[in-house]
């Protein structure tokens, strides 16, 4: 499940352009050099001016709060060993000082050949929110919000809930999702109502599995 790279990159910036513009952005990191790319967003979420900054391994741990670092680095050292999809829910810490809750996500990169080289995906600003719910009322709760009216509306309050993000921060991600796969927004978005609906009807659900749903949508929706 690879995402184009410059498709990627072009697709996201433009479902990013507007509104809230640190709540989502983009990060790629290389295996092979250990090179690390973020977008305009990550950038300002660490606090730096984009464009001001070359992030490197070494700078992406030292901007994790300390309380999460070995954490963090463990599941670095995890993504290079075994070069599989993962998610993340960590605090970082700015240049100012401040303290921001992320949630990250990402999936396989890889080459014209089929090889994974990497990983990237999307960093995701959840600092606003208090503490999620538990994944118990996260279930029961998006059975409610399967009931509301509009597909994409119905995503955009799963995506909010799962995720803790805004609703702006919501229909750029889901939006990004369609570009990025080049399929109609309604579509994606039907896919993953189904998808988190379906799910949601497990005894136990973890975050991870809505990760893994969100991140392969593309291999289900219709057309596929």
């Amino acid at each position: 499940m690879a995402w184009e790279l410059d498709g990627q990159s072009v697709a996201v910036e433009q479902a990013l352009a507007g509104g809230a513009p640190q709540s989502v952005g983009w990060f790629r990191f290389y295996f092979e050099d250990q090179r690390w790319e973020w977008s305009d967003q990550v950038q300002r979420m660490h606090g730096y001016t984009p464009g001001t900054v070359a992030p490197t391994t070494e700078l992406v741990i030292a901007h994790k709060h300390p309380d999460d670092r070995d954490h963090v680095t463990a599941n670095i050292n995890d993504i290079l060993n075994r070069r599989r999809a993962f998610s993340t829910r960590h605090r970082i810490v700015d240049t100012r000082g401040a303290v921001r809750h992320v949630v990250v996500v990402g999936d396989q990169l890889c080459d014209d050949r089929g090889e994974v080289i990497g990983t990237h995906g999307f960093y995701v600003d959840i600092t606003p929110l208090r503490a999620r719910d538990s994944e118990d009322a996260i279930t029961a709760r998006v059975n409610e919000i399967a009931e509301r009216r509009g597909v994409i509306d119905q995503t955009k309050g799963m995506l909010m809930l799962v995720y803790g993000i805004d609703e702006d921060a919501a229909f750029r991600l889901l939006k990004s999702l369609s570009q990025v796969h080049n399929m109609k927004l309604a579509v994606v978005a039907e896919q993953i109502a189904k998808d988190f609906s379906e799910l949601s009807r497990e005894s136990i659900v973890s975050r991870s599995s809505f990760d893994a749903l969100l991140l392969s949508v593309h291999e289900r929706a219709p057309g596929a």
